[in-house]
């Protein structure tokens, strides 16, 4: 499913750039557990959601999207 690969994506580069579930959120202004259950594949996000992730990780949609 889409959220898996979403979700594995985000948590590939959020451990890339060496940063918990907990930083991610502060800098996202999104809660933990949202971030937690995004990860996992649970949580189906919005686009805007994923702009604030990708903000935060200081990744272009366009790399985001590229290995996936």
């Amino acid at each position: 499913m889409i959220t898996d690969k979403v979700g594995k994506r985000i948590k590939e580069l959020r451990n890339l750039g060496g940063i918990s579930q907990e930083k991610l959120a502060l800098k996202a202004d999104l809660d933990r557990t949202y971030i937690a259950g995004v990860e996992s594949g649970k949580r189906n996000l919005s686009i805007k959601s994923l702009e604030k992730i990708l903000i935060a990780l200081d990744v272009s949609f366009e790399t985001f999207f590229k290995d996936m």
